[in-house]
């Protein structure tokens, strides 16, 4: 099945840009499994989310359609990578005790991919799917933020990108939802060369570079830099976390 392909061309820049997830997420995903034999992450990229579930889960299979996302994956014992699509893998049916995809699953074909983790997860599994979308600085560095975000970039986002705009809310989600999910953010601490580094990475900022032959944020570099103070020193940056859980079915 052919998929959307935004991070390909620059996997080994997206690998090493990308801010990572918190413990807790991958804690309170362990604590509503019964089982933690198996866990299957969707769209995996270059593996985040599947190394924090590997100290949780005995196996992880850790799928992405894109063969350069998943070249930069690390080897771990516990995790077998595997090219293939979200919605069609090659695990046995009912044998998965959590399924994730992490700030991916607009991009899937949702009906067609929640029947097949509903197809793979043991009866009473569980399904998560999370996002993050504005990041947060400083009243200073978010206003120079979003006007590349939203005036110079806003063209170049996928049309998809609304659906992480609004948290996954009215994307189709086929599982039992949890009734208590917590409000989790992603925090990193990171010099402005880093902070840039990310805003390079995102899928709007590859498309206006190969549109125009220019580097919106290098455009954009001084006034980052003006309201960021010293380049060297780090700044929090945080996103909130949007999440949607829910079981499959019990069995019979």
């Amino acid at each position: 099945m052919a998929f959307e392909d935004h991070f390909s061309g620059h996997a080994v820049d997206y690998a090493a840009a990308r801010p990572t997830y918190p413990r807790e997420l991958f804690q309170w995903l362990a604590d509503q499994c019964r089982q933690h034999d198996l866990a299957w992450d969707v769209g995996c990229g270059n593996g985040q989310a599947s190394v924090s579930l590997a100290h949780w889960f005995n196996r992880v299979h850790a799928s992405d359609a894109s063969a350069e996302q998943i070249a930069q994956a690390p080897a771990n014992p516990r995790i077998v990578w595997r090219v293939e699509s979200a919605e069609h893998c090659t695990l046995r049916t009912h044998t998965v005790d959590l399924v994730t995809a992490a700030q991916c699953y607009h991009w899937f074909n949702q009906e067609r991919f929640n029947n097949e983790a509903l197809r793979v997860l043991k009866p009473g599994g569980l399904c998560a799917v999370w996002c993050y979308g504005i990041s947060r600085v400083s009243r200073e560095v978010d206003e120079v933020y979003h006007e590349l975000y939203g005036d110079v970039l806003g063209k170049y986002w996928p049309p998809e990108r609304r659906h992480i705009e609004d948290g996954y809310r009215h994307l189709p989600f086929h599982f039992d939802a949890l009734g208590e999910i917590p409000r989790l953010e992603m925090s990193e601490q990171w010099t402005l060369a880093q902070y840039l580094a990310y805003l390079r990475t995102w899928s709007a900022s590859q498309r206006h570079l190969k549109d125009t032959g220019r580097d919106a944020v290098s455009e954009f570099e001084s006034r980052f830099a003006a309201a960021w103070g010293d380049p060297a020193a780090t700044r929090e940056v945080s996103w909130p976390l949007s999440i949607r859980a829910g079981r499959s079915p019990p069995a019979d």
